[in-house]
């Protein structure tokens, strides 16, 4: 364990090295087009790496494992389905959302709504880029802490600081080349560990044979997760698909053609790289007699491997969630520097506060980590900000030429209360509902109301046609 610990130090130390040479060395990023959208000039396929890497995260590495430890092959459903089913829903919109020309959603609600609208749609989006960042550095916390020994206030404060630096200096086109490093050590490490997994475990029918002598008799079907995690895929299936960092990606592509083919290439490497994930904590029911702890891949890591193969993948995973807290950390700065923080005429003061919101954004997620130190309590607080608040006017502004300001800006408010509502109950507070709490029933519901007060509200003011149809015909227009 020692020798690991030391391996694991000196790879994480190397690491950081290598990141922060390759960010120094880039282009230097001249204004804050540069620094949050490099330019518009990056190819399509390291768009696509950067996007995987950006969904690859502390859930996906970690989390979906543990589960699939209890759950099998119905685990998939937690992640793999959620990243799918959005991934899928950008392939469709990925072409219209690059074709408006717009560089953020808070600049595309504007044109489409009004000042207000865009304004309160920015806040939910920095609020939940701030708590989803904050869940990647539970994950740095609890993932540091088992393997190197650490406090998780430790661990949790070495993993975030490495981010900020390297996000400091490199701006957008720092994380799509950290991204790209990034993803090469995830997917050696996620291999890595999936072939040992199955070497220690005997395979696929000892799999089976252990999981029918325990007596899941399912593990090894995977429509049984459906019903289990329907409420993750609904609410992380909405938040995700209208996600920030991936529109950012988006705008980010040269053209709307190879907008579209960067969700085409990320859909399809998706669907091998979470059923590795998930095969592995499956084989941990054959390795281990009861959960690990600190998770099924840092015991593998641990107990199955020589210490230099073990810092290998130390580095590998850490790679994992670092690439999803850089992008999260990214483009909440950017939507309070574009979208909230008052005009400035200047660039260079513009590209200065660009980098003190990424302090910020990085400040405020820290101090929730400490606070909360559940991946899925902060993950779920966030998505259901985004689904409940966001989603219906955001998708609706493309496609529903009466939808006006007034619904738009009633919908969100009445989302978020509903939302706050929900989180007071989490809390323990004795309020009335007939859902469960964080479940199916509960997030359709918050979709409902949304949907009903954005058409309501709609149709009983004034209708906005004129920038409505400006707006859907920029959709339409090839770039």
């Amino acid at each position: 364990m020692g020798n690991l610990q030391t391996y694991s130090l000196i790879a994480l130390v190397a690491y950081f090295i290598l990141l922060l040479f390759a960010v120094t060395k880039e282009k230097k990023n001249s204004n804050v087009l540069d620094y949050f959208f490099a330019g518009r000039t990056l190819p399509f396929w390291a768009l696509s790496i950067t996007f995987i890497a950006s969904w690859w995260g502390a859930g996906s590495a970690i989390s979906t494992a543990d589960l699939a430890y209890e759950d099998g092959l119905g685990a998939f459903w937690y992640y793999g389905v959620p990243v799918l089913i959005s991934t899928c829903l950008m392939i469709i919109t990925s072409k219209s959302i690059r074709r408006v020309g717009f560089l953020t959603q808070g600049e595309m609600m504007k044109a489409r709504y009004s000042t207000m609208t865009a304004k309160i749609l920015s806040v939910l989006i920095l609020i939940f880029m701030i708590f989803t960042a904050a869940s990647q550095m539970v994950g740095i916390g609890n993932f540091f802490g088992t393997y190197l020994g650490l406090k998780y206030e430790w661990a949790v404060l070495i993993g975030t600081v490495i981010v900020l630096i390297y996000s400091l200096f490199g701006g957008f086109r720092g994380v799509v080349l950290t991204d790209i490093i990034q993803f090469v050590l995830l997917l050696c490490s996620a291999l890595i560990v999936f072939f040992t997994a199955m070497k220690q475990s005997g395979g696929f029918s000892e799999i089976h044979a252990v999981a029918d002598m325990l007596g899941k008799n399912n593990y090894m079907s995977f429509t049984t997760g459906a019903s289990k995690y329907m409420s993750y895929v609904i609410t992380f299936g909405c938040a995700w698909m209208i996600q920030a960092n991936v529109w950012q990606r988006i705008s980010a592509a040269k053209s709307d053609d190879d907008a579209y083919k960067m969700t085409i290439m990320s859909f399809v490497a998706y669907i091998p790289l979470y059923l590795i994930v998930v095969f592995t904590g499956m084989a941990g029911l054959v390795i281990f007699d009861k959960m690990p702890e600190g998770g099924v891949v840092t015991a593998i890591v641990m107990n199955c491997m020589p210490p230099f193969l073990g810092a290998l993948v130390f580095v590998g995973i850490s790679a994992a969630i670092m690439s999803t807290m850089d992008s999260l950390i990214n483009t909440g700065a950017m939507t309070l520097s574009i979208d909230l923080y008052p005009h400035q005429n200047n660039e260079q003061k513009k590209l200065f506060f660009s980098r003190i919101a990424t302090i910020l954004v990085t400040a405020a997620a820290l101090i929730i980590s400490l606070k909360i130190r559940s991946i899925l309590e902060v993950s779920w607080i966030a998505s259901d900000i985004i689904t409940t608040g966001v989603f219906v006017p955001l998708i609706a502004g493309f496609i529903w030429r009466r939808g006006n300001s007034y619904g738009a800006t009633a919908s969100m408010f009445v989302g978020f209360i509903y939302c706050i509502y929900n989180l007071l109950i989490s809390f323990g507070i004795n309020l009335p509902s007939f859902w469960e709490p964080q479940s199916p029933a509960q997030v359709i519901l918050g979709v409902i109301l949304s949907i009903f007060t954005y058409i309501t509200v709609s149709l009983l003011t004034k209708p906005e046609y004129e920038k409505a149809d400006e707006f859907i015909a920029l959709t339409r227009k090839k770039n």
